[in-house]
């Protein structure tokens, strides 16, 4: 059982603020919420947390990610609770909301939750083992975020979901699948028998965004990742995630991003 707390004279661009596990959960009440994105996951146990006067149920593996200041309380459904947590800042913290969304908080089912546990795990482990080393510490939190940069569609309405069901998720789930290969827009709508126009159109209803914008935003995210493995080449990422083109790839880069692939690089290695 542990925590452990950043330095805060790191200036890494992502850092842990706080973070444990295997920890023993008493109740909170925070009636102004907390100052930062805070993270919650069930180990073993059941708990209640309540948002907004709507108690949700986190059971084992489940998760909840808490955006700054949304008032909230939580506590044991039963004695046994036992948590994992971590809390965010860094000198890119005001880019959190952006990349994580502006939902009060966002839930976190059991199989994404096992990837956050093992993160979480050894970054625990890193503080264990006193080595200080901050920027391995940065790379772990990076890898949180990008585990819960995920869309809620909990909102969708009863009218929309039989689009939202027919169209849009079999695209997504394409995209997810297949992004290393050369899709397109017109090759997608295609896949669900639609036009491209209208699959767009579908898609800014529920993303905000076209559907080569979604597809190009997830390439770049991938990109994120195998950039954070040493030794990989910039030509090579480009290739394994879709572009055939590497300079292609790092203009779109850092369109997306604001700066190139290997500046991006520099932050973490």
């Amino acid at each position: 059982m542990g925590i452990y707390f950043g330095s805060n004279f790191n200036r890494e661009p992502f850092q842990y603020d706080s973070v444990g596990n295997h920890w023993q959960q008493e109740s909170v009440t925070r009636a102004q919420g907390y100052q930062l994105y805070h993270y919650l996951q069930t180990e073993e146990g059941c708990g209640v947390v309540s948002v907004k006067g709507k108690e949700i149920l986190l059971s084992a593996g489940q998760g909840i990610l808490l955006a700054p200041f949304v008032p909230h309380s939580y506590h044991a459904k039963r004695e046994g609770w036992t948590t994992c947590f971590a809390t965010f800042s860094g000198t890119l913290e005001p880019q959190l909301k952006g990349m994580i969304g502006s939902q009060d908080y966002l839930l976190i089912d059991a199989k994404k939750g096992a990837e956050i546990a093992a993160v979480i795990g050894q970054a625990v482990g890193e503080f264990e083992n006193a080595s200080g080393n901050s920027r391995q510490l940065s790379l772990s939190c990076y890898q949180m975020l990008l585990l819960l940069y995920v869309e809620d569609f909990s909102h969708v309405n009863v009218e929309m979901r039989p689009a939202w069901e027919k169209y849009v998720q079999p695209v997504v789930t394409a995209i997810e699948t297949r992004y290393m290969e050369k899709l397109g827009a017109e090759q997608l709508a295609a896949s669900v028998y639609v036009s491209p126009q209208y699959l767009s159109r579908l898609f800014i209803r529920f993303f905000k965004c076209s559907v080569y914008e979604y597809l190009t935003n997830y390439r770049i995210n991938k990109a994120k990742e195998f950039l954070m493995v040493r030794g990989r080449k910039i030509q090579d990422i480009a290739h394994d995630v879709g572009y055939t083109d590497a300079s292609h790839f790092i203009v779109m880069f850092k369109k997306f991003t604001g700066m190139p692939p290997a500046e991006f690089r520099q932050l973490y290695m």
